[in-house]
């Protein structure tokens, strides 16, 4: 594992209303030649927008935007859309996010919403309908796998504490939801755990970064291997994380002890995946493909 040399990539803008207090886990999605992130960004005001950037070559910046990607539009999410991941899939991209509310009392819940490639690469904020799958429960960590599994979308999300799943026809109306992992005892992923990025197909499954979460709100990654044909079925799980709070970017912050990821890419066999430090900066760090898998 090797954390990018230019860490942080994306920081603050001093004068930006809606970034000048924090910007953190981000989103990451390769197309056009280029990889395109969606980050968190946080201002005076407290409520979550979506900024954009973009890089031609995966660990530096090429293009940031002054003004957010996305925003708050409706009353479910008028304390901030946090936390987006990002789908690639028949030509649109889906995007996941927490959707941040303030009636009737304070909440969160997964929401979704898409935009086609085109307009994504070209930087044409077209977003489509917003909708809630699970509405009125708190949930969040909600990724959209790039394919359906026998004939059906699949979501995983998170029903804390457990990483969960559900199945839809439509993206609209979703079902058959279980858990399908816990959090350790006595572990670095005993409190609760959590997607990461949407997973990466592979040849030997489904390859997918999650998060955990200790006693003492320590945030970490890990990996899992996902069989293919059924996405229930976890192959192998990391005994150790692959990335936990070391540096300073990342032990000191909003919120101290902090490595939080939505999205990762997979460039010539390395994975490149980008994070949030103590929920202030966004920060990458790249891993040989064969290291991850057992």
């Amino acid at each position: 594992m090797k954390r990018f040399k230019n860490n942080p990539i994306l920081e603050p803008v001093s004068g930006h209303y809606w970034q000048n207090r924090e910007v953190f886990n981000a989103a990451a999605l390769y197309a056009g030649d280029k990889v395109h992130i969606l980050y968190r960004a946080m201002g005076d005001d407290g409520v979550s927008r979506l900024g954009y950037a973009n890089s031609s070559d995966g660990y530096s910046i090429d293009t940031r935007q002054p003004e957010p990607a996305f925003a708050p539009a409706n009353s479910s999410e008028d304390l901030g859309c946090e936390d987006p991941r990002l789908t690639q899939m028949d030509g649109d991209c889906l995007m996941t996010y927490t959707a941040y509310r303030s009636h009737p009392i304070n909440a969160y819940q997964v929401s979704i919403t898409s935009i086609s490639i085109e307009d994504l690469v070209s930087s044409h904020w077209n977003w489509r309908e917003r909708w809630l799958p699970f509405d009125g429960i708190l949930n969040k960590n909600a990724v959209i796998f790039p394919r359906k599994i026998k004939g059906r979308y699949v979501m995983y999300h998170r029903i804390e504490p457990y990483l969960c799943i559900a199945y839809s026809d439509d993206l609209k109306r979703w079902c058959n939801m279980k858990a399908v992992m816990q959090p350790r005892p006595n572990s670095w992923d005993s409190l609760k755990v959590g997607s990461a990025g949407p997973p990466i197909k592979i040849n030997e499954g489904w390859l997918f970064i999650y998060h955990g979460v200790d006693y003492n709100y320590v945030y970490r990654l890990g990996t899992l291997l996902i069989d293919k044909d059924d996405p229930e079925n976890i192959l192998y799980r990391s005994e150790k994380p692959i990335l936990e709070p070391r540096e300073d970017y990342e032990r000191f912050g909003k919120v101290p002890n902090v490595v939080f990821s939505c999205g990762s890419v997979l460039l010539d066999d390395k994975l490149l995946i980008y994070y949030g430090g103590a929920d202030s900066v966004v920060c990458g760090a790249e891993f040989e493909l064969g290291e991850l898998i057992p």
